[in-house]
Parts: structure tokens; C-alpha cells; sequence
């Protein structure tokens, strides 16, 4: 089943074409690694599926509900009620964390699910601490946002985008504000969520771990889709002259 379906979306900031022309599908399950340099689109990419931006042309369908087609060479967006239940399908975790800073781990957990889903207290509060518990941080639930490290703080925010139970989550270069230590904890957290065959679309600079754990990768530079297969062919002898240029420069940094 195809959770996600992108077909020739567009978006322009001004005379500068950010996006263009770009179209795939990520089906239930699957996991999905968005590479390339930076300005390649990469983020205004994710920004549109999640909402924050609105595309200029192109179709999205999450979970078989449309967000918007083109009618007359412009993005015409569905309904707002469609827009809210569409959203609710979607987890986003930024790679600048977003935690509420004056909310306890546990209250920024718990804040969407009480407020967004109406669940009772005591219920949110339970999913929240399952889900700290998973993340290793149960210890941690009273604990404020710069009480904690850089990876103990995008654990508590993957938790809150696992609290909402969506159907497909998103990561925004989840670990390119953390050192490399901390980078480890994250990748193992989302090596996780892959064995529990949860559906991701990942924006990341991390090569091996888009190797490793991807199943399909997306090779962006400039707007398009430059190159995308499996990771054995990105990232094989048989990958285009300019994605193994990409990965080259990228090892040589």
C-alpha cells in the first residue's frame, strides 16, 4: 500500500526554482533517505508534505487522502478538515529538537496527544512513559529540555512524534546538530524503528547509515531527483558519474 505519493510537486521561493518536477512513492514499511548537497531541496522537500510550506504544482496523497492537485497550472489544497486528518498521519522530527523549554520531558510529550487526540491525562501519560522507556530516558521524565544533552533531547522529541502514533514519520537531518557520539544514539533509536517496521522518509547527511538502512534512496541536487534506486546501486559501482562524485567529496570532508 502506498502511504505516500508525490507526483511532479513544485515550489519557487521568488525567481529561484527550488523544487522541480519531483515524483515518488514510499509504500507501508518502507524507508526512505533523501541525500544531496545543501540547497538541493532536500528540506523545502519535507517542508511541503509536512504542511509548513505549500507547493506551487503537483499532487500529494498521504494515506490515500489527497492534500492538493493542480488545477490551472496552480496547487489547489483540500479542505481544512482533510488538511487536520492529513496531518495527523504525520510525524516530523526537526534537527533543531523544537522542545518546549519550560515543559518537562514528559509534559512535551504528553501536551499534543491531551490536546490534539483528547486523550485522557493518565492514558498520555502512560504512552509517554512506554515510549521514554523505549528511548532509555525514563529516568528522565522530570527533567527540563537543557538538562539534557543534544541526543537525550532529539530521543524526547522522536518520542513526541511517536506519542502522536502517526503512520509515517519524517526526520530532518535528525543528527546534523549533534556531535559524533551523540549521532550514534540517534541512529540506533531510528535502526529501531526500521526492525519495527515503522514508515520513514529521512533527510540526511549521514552516508552509512542511509546505506545501511534505507531501503530506496533519493539522490537530489538542484531541485530534481538526480538519481534514486536501491541503496546497492547508489551506493555501487553502478551509481551515476555525479552521485559518486557527491559521495566522494562527501567521504573526502
Amino acid at each position: 500500500m502506498a502511504m505516500l505519493e508525490v507526483s511532479h510537486i513544485s515550489k519557487q521561493f521568488d525567481d529561484l526554482a527550488v523544487l522541480k518536477d519531483i515524483s515518488f512513492t514510499v509504500e507501508q514499511g518502507m524507508v526512505v533517505a533523501i541525500i544531496g548537497p545543501s540547497g538541493s531541496g532536500k528540506s523545502t522537500l519535507l517542508r511541503c508534505v509536512n504542511q509548513l510550506e505549500r507547493a506551487d504544482g503537483g499532487s500529494v496523497t498521504v494515506c490515500g487522502m489527497e492534500m492538493f492537485h493542480t488545477e490551472n497550472s496552480k496547487a489547489v489544497y483540500a479542505p481544512t478538515k482533510t488538511l487536520q486528518q492529513i496531518r495527523m498521519k504525520i510525524g516530523l522530527v526537526f534537527q533543531s529538537f523544537n522542545l518546549f523549554p519550560h515543559f518537562s520531558v514528559l509534559r512535551n510529550i504528553t501536551e499534543a496527544p491531551i490536546h490534539v487526540l483528547k486523550q485522557d491525562a493518565e492514558s498520555a501519560k502512560a504512552t509517554a512513559m512506554q515510549l521514554l522507556e523505549k528511548m532509555g530516558l525514563a529516568s528522565k521524565a522530570d527533567a527540563y529540555p537543557c538538562e539534557l544533552s543534544g541526543g537525550q533531547q532529539q530521543r524526547v522529541s522522536i518520542a513526541r512524534a511517536l506519542a502522536l502514533k502517526p503512520e509515517i514519520l519524517f526526520f530532518d537531518e535528525p543528527t546534523s546538530a549533534l556531535d559524533p557520539e551523540l549521532t550514534g544514539e540517534i541512529l540506533r533509536v531510528i535502526k529501531g524503528l526500521t526492525a519495527e517496521g515503522m514508515t520513514m522518509v529521512i533527510v540526511t547527511h549521514e552516508m552509512a547509515f542511509a546505506r545501511d538502512v534505507a531501503d530506496h534512496v533519493i539522490f537530489m541536487e538542484q531541485g530534481v531527483i538526480a538519481e534514486e534506486g536501491a541503496p546497492a546501486q547508489l551506493f555501487g559501482e553502478q551509481a551515476s558519474e555525479r552521485t559518486k562524485q557527491f559521495l566522494q567529496r562527501f567521504h573526502e570532508n
